[in-house]
């Protein structure tokens, strides 16, 4: 059975790091694209940044040079460095295999002073 399980979510104040972390099991995350999305207080899923198979990482705009998205096979695990966060990044964030809908709970990312 695939599961993705995420943790690392918290209070950050503004310009704060947090680094979320995405633990697989059932499959190997790194033979598979993988994607972080977040959904913020009343709004839909937003897409932020994915990693493809062979390693290369993509962003969205709004997160660009502020995160991180990394993997480590032997944990088969993803994570995402969130640097220099603003209170428009307080949402639920999720892990998921790329152009799947999240099955997971995610993690709450409150930034906040």
């Amino acid at each position: 059975e695939v599961q993705l399980v995420e943790s690392g979510g918290g209070l950050v104040q503004p310009g704060g790091s947090l680094t979320l972390s995405c633990t697989a099991s059932g499959f190997r995350l790194s033979r598979s694209d993988m994607q972080w999305v977040r959904q913020a207080p009343g709004k839909g899923l937003e897409w932020i940044s994915s990693m493809s198979f062979s390693g290369v990482p993509f962003y969205a705009q709004s997160v660009k040079g502020r995160f991180i998205i990394s993997r480590d096979a032997a944990k088969n695990t993803l994570y995402l460095q969130m640097n220099s966060l603003k209170p428009e990044d307080t949402a639920v964030y999720h892990c998921a295999i790329a152009g799947e809908t999240p099955k997971g709970q995610g993690t709450q990312v409150t930034v906040s002073a």
